[in-house]
């Protein structure tokens, strides 16, 4: 597919902020401006010089991880810049539109809406599939992108592949949020990119590697469109001490994979647990790292758990979504509170 069409005509003819660090990150380092004294020192890092503004130590580990050339790769602060990126790279605004498949992740809406850009919406099915002639018949000239979030959030199941290749076949751009897909059965669609020029995969070291607090997500896709991300982000966008721990935790993949196992064995537990309540109607199979419930009367089990301090997510008032609560698999001690609260409660 064409991708250039798609991109914005400013964003094509755009000359990127050139930073002092893309022509050389060592040497006597008289260029940025920068304080050669710093004020906190560490071993391992200058923190008083610009970190690498093309992050390229990173984006060859995670290119490594997910089978693909670094060039591949975009790194941005949480998939949340990644996502808001490409709403401004595609995206123009008060012309163009997006389409989501709900209910899913909001910050979609929230970036297309920041933008002035067009949000329509088309619902899931009952099993919280694609419904591919709803959707099919939802897209119009002006959408460039089609936001597919596959574990879904907050539904928590894995959309079909099959379904996504369709979509791929329209003159859009699909991105693919895998920000879970470390808790699911079947792979990460990354590797796809290379034959499908217009799919976009975004992953995350804020879930299955348990980084949520340094913010770093990225997206796997076409090197035209990394190369045009790379010209819109801001010059430094990821920290050195991100950098750092990114690298730390991506080099122990057994401590991940570890607790991985533990989070799907909790997750069948809670599973189980849940489905005994009475207060419970339903508990919607899980690809993720939390469960979407049914529950008699959602509002008030919500806040009696408040008061108990325990904080869970309240999703009744979305699209197909009333008396949904969603549940994040925590420990077994804090699952442990959770069910023994949620006994009391239920009564």
């Amino acid at each position: 597919m064409n991708i250039e069409s798609l991109i914005r005509p400013n964003i094509r003819a755009l000359k990127p902020y050139h930073s002092a660090r893309q022509d050389f990150l060592s040497g006597v380092l008289l260029d940025a401006n920068e304080n050669a004294y710093g004020s906190v020192v560490h071993k391992e890092l200058e923190l008083n010089r610009y970190p690498d503004p093309f992050q390229q130590q990173l984006r060859k580990k995670l290119a490594e991880l997910n089978s693909v050339k670094p060039e591949n790769i975009f790194i941005g602060v949480g998939s949340d810049e990644v996502i808001d990126l490409l709403v401004r790279i595609f995206c123009r605004p008060q012309q163009d539109s997006v389409l989501l498949l709900e209910p899913t992740y909001g910050m979609y809406r929230v970036a297309a809406s920041v933008q002035d850009v067009e949000v329509r919406s088309c619902l899931l099915t009952e099993q919280f599939q694609i419904d591919i002639e709803k959707t099919i018949s939802s897209v119009s000239e002006s959408t460039k992108l089609i936001f597919c979030c596959s574990p879904n959030n907050p539904t928590a199941n894995l959309l079909r592949p099959a379904d996504i290749f369709t979509l791929c076949k329209l003159n859009v751009m699909v991105v693919v949020d895998e920000a879970y897909i470390d808790f699911a059965s079947e792979p990460s669609l990354a590797k796809n990119i290379l034959q499908q020029n217009n799919l976009i995969v975004m992953r995350t070291l804020s879930k299955a590697w348990g980084l949520a607090g340094i913010r770093l997500g990225y997206c796997v896709a076409d090197p035209l469109i990394v190369s045009y991300a790379l010209k819109v982000k801001a010059p430094y966008n990821i920290n050195s001490l991100t950098s750092k721990m990114a690298l730390e935790a991506l080099s122990n993949v057994p401590y991940m994979q570890e607790t991985l196992k533990i989070i799907l064995r909790e997750r069948e537990r809670l599973t189980a647990e849940l489905k005994e309540l009475p207060c419970v109607q339903t508990v919607f199979p899980s690809d993720a790292n939390f469960l979407l419930a049914r529950f008699t009367d959602a509002n008030t089990i919500y806040n009696k758990l408040v008061e108990c301090g325990i904080i869970i997510r309240n999703r009744t008032t979305e699209p197909m979504l009333q008396n949904c609560l969603r549940i994040t698999v925590g420990t077994p001690s804090e699952n442990d509170q959770l069910i023994n609260a949620l006994k009391e409660i239920c009564q």
